[in-house]
């Protein structure tokens, strides 16, 4: 977004929804495209609601890990058993009570 107004500073605040923002009549674009910005690869179409421009995060890497106790897959089993009934995946909801069932929250082996 080029803020090309009286007293661009002021407005900087206001923009909720871009993916840069030019600042003044000086700073154009193409400069932002070439050497002033930190990438020529924006958000178009709307996606700047939901996205920024590329930058360096992303090209990092995350893994989530999760880890719950026995009492917490007891706790927590049949709340995402119903959720995955409600969403039709009932292999899911047979997985999360088998496991709680057998191994009171512990992973079963291969062979059961």
């Amino acid at each position: 977004m080029c803020l090309l107004v009286r007293e661009p500073w002021n407005w900087v605040g206001k923009v909720e929804n871009a993916g840069g923002v030019f600042v003044g009549e000086w700073t154009n674009e193409a400069l932002g495209d070439y050497v002033i910005g930190p990438s020529h690869v924006m958000p178009t179409a709307g996606t700047a609601r939901f996205t920024s421009a590329l930058n360096v995060n992303d090209f990092v890497k995350i893994t989530s890990v999760f880890s719950v106790s026995a009492r917490e897959a007891r706790e927590l089993g049949e709340h995402a058993a119903t959720l995955a009934e409600a969403e039709g995946l009932t292999a899911h909801a047979k997985a999360i009570r088998k496991r709680v069932a057998r191994g009171e929250g512990r992973p079963t082996t291969k062979d059961g």
